[in-house]
């Protein structure tokens, strides 16, 4: 009796480019136009708050400074180059351990592999949200402009963007999680043959007979969670969600910046335990296998980046509660 299989293949269809085999075409990217999406998102959003009038402030000298689109669009470019740079120097410089950027720099943001038009293949979220943080500050330090009201607008657009930077993950087929026997698993053939397993072995059979799975070779290449997946969800549609309910709510500048890097942080850090560490660097406390879930102890380099966003996100809401409400005393 043939069991029903309990996984899903990853559909052939995709493919990192979106004109595979087409001269010129072919460079273009599913990738990079995710990021185009969700550049462009975070600016439809900012247009909407910037309509509400939330972005105006008081100058010193009592009058309302307006805010245009233009510099809507000033300020998300900003953003954007900052973030881009963050994104790009954490992914060479922290998450490489091959050494080869901090001795050849000028590979950073070298777009080719192998004579190969490759993109910039590697971006770092919490390297972009440094390089964002400091974009934000840069421009509301040269324009003048009140930097927590103008922080709190960006962090409402990002999450729905960032869905679309993790579609663009999962079409590239990469930061997939580790194995499991979910029925929605996916096998995704672009996992290394050093991350394939024996037929033989007795878990591995095991594992495969749960599921339905034959092999087809001595190596078998188990399905994995689409952490990717997981991570559009939480950290994109839910969190923009809870961010768009509140914002017309919130009670002092600062607290929809802080609630985003709590929430981002929090999420983050559980669905950490369904992706796969990257595997030159593993977990940092252990050495567990990285393609399985052993431990709520094991702790990847994510989860320690998020974990100081949370305790990060509570002190900047403490802080600016505090500032509000002293403010509030004085007047």
């Amino acid at each position: 009796m043939n069991i029903l299989p309990l996984y899903i293949n990853y559909p052939s269809w995709i493919h990192p480019e979106i004109f595979p085999g087409i001269p010129i075409l072919g460079l273009i990217r599913w990738y990079g136009l995710m990021y185009i999406l969700a550049f462009s998102t975070a600016f439809l959003i900012l247009k909407k708050i910037l309509k509400e009038g939330a972005l105006n402030s008081i100058s010193k000298d009592g009058t309302i400074q307006k805010t245009s689109e233009d510099d809507v669009f000033s300020f998300i470019a900003t953003g954007i180059v900052f973030l881009l740079i963050g994104a790009r120097v954490f992914s060479t410089l922290v998450y490489d351990t091959s050494g080869d950027y901090w001795k050849k720099p000028w590979l950073i943001f070298w777009p080719f592999q192998n004579g190969k038009f490759t993109g910039l293949a590697g971006m770092s979220y919490h390297g972009g949200f440094i390089g964002g943080l400091f974009g934000m500050i840069f421009w509301c330090i040269r324009h003048k402009r009140p930097f927590f009201k103008w922080a709190d607008a960006m962090c409402t657009a990002i999450p729905l963007g960032y869905t679309f930077g993790r579609l663009g993950n999962f079409m590239n087929g990469e930061l997939y999680g580790r194995i499991t026997t979910a029925p929605w698993g996916i096998v995704f053939p672009t996992v290394p043959r050093s991350e394939r397993f024996s037929a033989s072995i007795d878990w591995v059979s095991e594992f495969m007979q749960k599921i339905g799975m034959e092999a087809q070779e001595s190596l078998v290449n188990l399905p994995r969670h689409p952490s990717q997946l997981y991570e559009a969800l939480f950290e994109g549609i839910v969190l923009f969600t809870i961010l768009w309910i509140v914002h017309k709510k919130k009670p002092f500048d600062g607290f929809l910046g802080g609630l985003y890097t709590v929430g981002y942080g929090v999420f983050r850090f559980f669905i950490e335990y369904f992706r796969e560490p990257d595997a030159d660097i593993g977990f940092r406390n252990s050495d567990h296998p990285i393609y399985l879930f052993t431990s709520f102890t094991d702790i990847s380099t994510g989860q320690i980046l998020c974990a100081l966003m949370i305790f990060g996100g509570f002190c900047v809401i403490f802080g600016n509660w505090l500032f509000s409400k002293r403010k509030k005393q004085k007047s």
